[in-house]
């Protein structure tokens, strides 16, 4: 056990764990943010992306010792009141179905766009990459990405 300091959603965090614990169990088990999904436990689908530093990160393969010191941001602190530019256009494409990967989804398209602001397609495909989506809204989602580009 190791104690590790966090900023998660804006909140200071000192938590006595194993170093080696994987991020997403810190962020479901221990503090109790549950928006991060349990989906293929080898960071390939996406279902548990979340911001390290404002980069997407897939936290079921990210020790939390290689976050130690790191500012974290979930789905749960993405916006106050869920009115982030992509969550809003995300509800405008109807985008979501049955839901489980759509936190992780809406991480990876908010980073993009913080990092580049007014994406191509070939950009928003490149970035969206390994975000699996069992329902198949692909082409939602690339419609709500654009759509939050022009906010």
């Amino acid at each position: 056990m190791a104690a590790i300091n966090l900023t998660v959603n804006g909140k200071k965090q000192t938590l006595n764990i194993d170093p080696n614990t994987p991020m997403l169990w810190v962020l479901r088990d221990h503090l109790n943010l549950v928006g991060a999904k349990y989906g293929c436990g080898i960071a390939a689908c996406g279902a548990c992306t979340v911001h390290l530093n404002g980069t997407a990160v897939r936290s079921c393969q990210l020790p939390v010792s290689a976050a130690a010191g790191s500012k974290i941001t979930t789905i749960e602190g993405l916006s106050e009141k869920g009115d982030h530019p992509v969550q809003k256009a995300w509800i405008e494409h109807d985008v979501s179905q049955c839901g489980y990967c759509q936190a992780g989804q809406i991480m990876s398209a908010a980073a993009l766009l913080k990092t580049t602001p007014k994406p191509t397609d070939e950009q928003i495909d490149n970035a969206m990459n390994g975000n699996i989506c069992r329902c198949g809204t692909y082409l939602r989602i690339h419609a709500a990405i654009k759509t939050a580009s022009k906010s």
